[in-house]
């Protein structure tokens, strides 16, 4: 990450999907605005399941945030997945 990238969301999608890393950047550059954003996935293990959660990046100063998660909830739908998104804002 560059240019002090913070976490702005995460997600998670339902246990039969997944997304690659590239999709994921170009979805959530698109959503975002900008170019200038990063993405990441962390796998979670219990004793019940496996869990990826996905965290979207970008610079400090990303403005409209509302709009921001708008467009990247119709993203996600638009792509037919099944998020739960979090905003950390």
């Amino acid at each position: 990450m560059s240019q002090h990238h913070i976490a702005l969301f995460t997600f998670t999608l339902g246990s039969t999907e997944s997304i690659s890393p590239i999709a994921l950047r170009a979805l959530w550059a698109n959503a975002s605005g900008i170019g200038n954003v990063s993405v990441g996935r962390k796998i979670l293990v219990s004793d019940s399941a496996t869990r990826e959660i996905y965290t979207l990046y970008a610079p400090q100063s990303l403005s409209n945030l509302q709009d921001v998660e708008t467009r990247l909830r119709r993203a996600l739908e638009n792509a037919h997945l099944h998020a739960t998104l979090t905003g950390l804002h």
